[in-house]
């Protein structure tokens, strides 16, 4: 068990009646007849404490295959990071790989933050030293895991492979990517299929990207109703980050290190 020893639901009390726009409030009553105001209950990001310890354990089983898994803040707001040094990661609180971006980063947030407001981003995972062959045809494909693995995150709202929605506006001369042999094994030119191709791991780095929307929780006036259904105003008061992006960054990792362990098994045991 996980104590929080720095809670604070007095402003909860204060909406209790009111449902929060952005916020689950409205579709828990409606399928349970009940909801959690101190907090959101199983919809707050919270829960995620368990998936992060998990994944932690899946890092290491996945490094004992030479698998590692690197997570980092691709874009929030309109900054995108265009640098990826993977030594820049953990030097900021942004969690960026590009540190002059970091700094314009952080300081969006924080200009957000004065206005009552909120930023949405992207995470980035690259999933590095994952064999060929991980995944299964039809419903268990390994890009299919991986998404809604991501997708069963908290505020996320879209996830990507590869050059993902980019590839709408490519030929397929653009996006297929060349085989040639590398190091006496079969390899791609380019990575934009991501590492997958008809659901199964050809042996390159993965790559995810997931859209992380802005915090719901912001100190402006935004119109609602009650439970009861009477027009009425709210404000979010209390502690809430403006920008979950950036916090989402080892839950990412965590679920994709735990949707990879899985399947790295499943193929191991497959073929014994």
């Amino acid at each position: 068990m996980v104590e929080n020893v720095d809670a604070d639901s007095s402003k909860y009390e204060l909406i209790k009646d009111l449902y929060r726009p952005g916020h689950a409030d409205y579709t828990y009553d409606m399928k349970y007849g009940f909801r959690d105001y101190l907090g959101g209950g199983r919809s707050s990001a919270r829960e995620t404490v368990g998936r992060v310890a998990a994944g932690a354990i899946a890092k290491k089983l996945l490094a004992r295959n030479k698998i590692k898994i690197i997570g980092f803040t691709r874009q929030v707001g309109k900054l995108i990071a265009k640098e990826v040094d993977y030594g820049e990661i953990e030097k900021n609180i942004v969690r960026c790989p590009d540190a002059k971006i970091a700094e314009k980063m952080i300081n969006a947030i924080m200009r957000a933050r004065k206005k009552g407001d909120s930023l949405g981003g992207i995470v980035e995972v690259v999933a590095k030293g994952v064999p060929a062959g991980l995944g299964e045809p039809v419903f268990d494909r390994l890009d299919a895991d991986l998404a809604k693995a991501v997708m069963s995150m908290p505020a996320v709202k879209g996830v990507e492979i590869g050059v993902g929605f980019q590839s709408a506006t490519m030929k397929g001369s653009e996006c297929n990517d060349a085989f040639v042999m590398k190091n006496k094994k079969v390899a791609t030119a380019s990575n934009n299929a991501g590492g997958i191709l008809g659901g199964i791991s050809n042996g390159m780095d993965i790559v995810l990207r997931l859209v992380v929307k802005p915090t719901s929780s912001i100190n402006k006036a935004q119109d609602t109703v009650t439970q009861k259904g009477k027009k009425a105003k709210i404000r979010v008061e209390g502690r809430h980050d403006p920008c979950v992006a950036t916090r989402a960054v080892p839950i990412a990792e965590a679920m994709v290190a735990l949707t990879l362990i899985d399947h790295l098994y499943r193929t191991k045991f497959s073929r014994l």
